[in-house]
This record gives C-alpha cells, structure tokens and sequence, in this order.
C-alpha cells in the first residue's frame, strides 16, 4: 500500500476483514429466502422507497445483464481472427492468453478495451438502476471494471470501482504509484488494425473487412513519466496500483459505512458471482446481521441466496437483473 494513504479510512480492507470474519459465523447454512417471486419484488420495492440509505453491491453479472457478454455473437463480431488463430474462446481466456508479440498482445487489448469501455452497452440496465436510486442517498461498490456506471449518470463521488478500470493502464516500474487515462491510445491502436469510424463515430471492420492483428511496434504503449512498459490497471496480483482516485472512493465507502452504522440500509447485491465473494457478499451477509435495521437484498441468476442466520431479512429473487430492475422502476 501506497503510505500517503495510510492515515485514510479503508473501505476495502475493513469491510473484507469483516466479511471473512463474521461468515465463518453463519452455520445455518444458506436459503433462497422465503419469498415468492411476486412478493420478493414487493418488498424490495416497499425498501427501496422507505431505506434510510442503499448501499449496491454489483458483479460481473449486472453487465452480463447489460449486453456486455465475452463470448457468443459478440465475440465473434470483434475477435474472428483470433479466435481462428489461436483458438482463443472467449474475451476472458484471450486476455491471458500468451501471444508471440507485444504487437499482437496490445492489439487485442486495444480491442477489449474498446468494447468493454467505450462502447455503451447494448441494455440500458444502469440507466434503469440509477432511476430507483437517483433520489436516494445511495453508494455503489462494484467488482466489475467497464465504467458503465458513469456512463450511466451515477455520481462519480459515491462509486467505488475496487479492481480497476479497462480505461485506465498502469506502469510496470512498481515505484510508480499513478495510473493514466488510455482513451487517445485506444483509438489510436484501433485505426492501426484498419477498424474504421461510422458516421455515429463508431469503429467498425472497413468495407472489404482486411484487418490486422497486431499494431505497429512505435504504438506499443509506454510510461510517459518513467519510460518502463505498460500495464491494464485491473486487480490480478499485488502489483496492482491503487492510486489516489482509489483510495479517495474506499475512504468515501468506509465513511459512508459509518454515518449510516444503524441506520435502515438497504443492502442491494445484484450479479455477484462466487469468484470474488469476499468484496461485496460476505460484508454484506456481516453488515446485515449486525444491524438489525438493515435488510439484504439479492438479484442473481439461479445464485440468490442468503444465509439462514438472515433470512427473516433477505429478498432472494433468481432471474435476470436487468429484468428485475425493469420491474422495480
């Protein structure tokens, strides 16, 4: 950890520490709650109008929802040549996948980039999200890195993005503690590999579809402060940078936290999946059985479970989010 941020609260690692901690406590095992489909929605609805505060808790199945799908159709559209070439399946297994050049490596991250960042998603579930909240004093914790909260409206001051950010590259000098905006890069590398804009400012495969699957060796992305190679600011070990704009926004969910301890919160979990429980669901299982005020909620698709310990206090509800949402508004 950077020590200029040592003296600040950390949101992270308090709510982590308390998460692990407090589920090795829920013996009861777990339950899809008592509520029908029906009445599940009801009272989440009736929640989302009387809470005191809503904290979100979102996952990579929120932008699943959304349309921001690795693989199929999708896939298929931007990755054709490497997926032939490298029997590469999807988005996910392609960003680690070990390519005989910095060239072509940076052309598919280039490509990942651009449609996982700067494109919006094709389902406007964010739009609709932000409307059952914009008027509530609300705070958004999420393990996905696409920006598709800001792009939807949400209050920059009042998200936390915990793994990174595909818009954001980082330098592998581990001295170097900043992270830098890639957009310019991005479009650059991408009319390298002949994509082309439409009249809607959208790249696209050129007429007679001829791109290439590697960009120039001068384009290869560099540090500008230290000279050393870039990196995707994305959490995957301990180099990890966590810059000040991080730790501002833990600092900014530890304190909301605090000011809404025993307050009725509303603790809204959409789309969280297994791989990472320990960020959003455990402190949030943790935090609802510590206040009796607070009420757990869960959107998940065939995942919306609860501890037994809270289940007087939980709406499960399996299906898809974007559609449960859609419902909610």
């Amino acid at each position: 950890m950077n020590r200029n941020y040592i003296k600040q609260p950390d949101g992270y690692r308090e709510t982590i520490e308390r998460g692990i901690n407090g589920v090795r406590r829920f013996r009861g095992g777990l339950s899809e709650g008592k509520l029908s489909e029906e009445e599940a929605i009801r009272r989440l609805r009736k929640e989302l109008d009387t809470a005191d505060a809503i904290v979100i808790g979102a996952g990579a199945g929120l932008s699943t929802s959304a349309g921001f799908l690795y693989s199929g159709e999708r896939f298929e559209k931007w990755f054709s040549d490497f997926a032939r070439t490298y029997r590469i399946p999807d988005m996910y297994a392609g960003g680690f996948y070990p390519y005989p050049t910095n060239e072509i490596r940076w052309a598919f991250w280039a490509r990942n980039i651009y449609i996982n960042r700067y494109l919006d998603p094709p389902k406007p579930v964010c739009q609709d999200l932000l409307k059952l909240v914009r008027n509530k004093d609300y705070f958004v914790i999420t393990t996905n890195v696409d920006h598709c909260f800001q792009k939807a409206g949400f209050d920059q001051k009042r998200l936390f993005y915990t793994q990174g950010d595909y818009g954001l590259f980082q330098s592998t000098d581990p001295a170097n503690q900043k992270t830098y905006d890639n957009e310019e890069w991005v479009m650059r590398a991408m009319e390298a590999q002949g994509f082309v804009k439409n009249a809607d400012g959208i790249f696209e495969k050129p007429e007679n579809g001829n791109i290439r699957m590697e960009i120039p060796s001068d384009l290869l992305p560099v540090c500008p402060d230290d000279g050393a190679d870039f990196r995707m600011n994305l959490r995957a070990d301990d180099s990890f940078v966590e810059d000040a704009g991080w730790h501002k926004a833990s600092a900014a969910y530890s304190d909301f936290l605090r000011r809404h301890a025993d307050m009725h919160i509303l603790f809204l979990e959409i789309g969280v999946g297994a791989n990472t429980p320990v960020i959003i669901k455990y402190p949030f299982w943790q935090m609802t059985n510590d206040n009796r005020n607070a009420v757990y909620a869960c959107l998940n698709y065939n995942e919306a479970l609860c501890p037994k310990q809270i289940e007087e206090r939980s709406i499960c509800i399996s299906g898809d989010s974007g559609e449960v949402i859609r419902q909610l508004g």
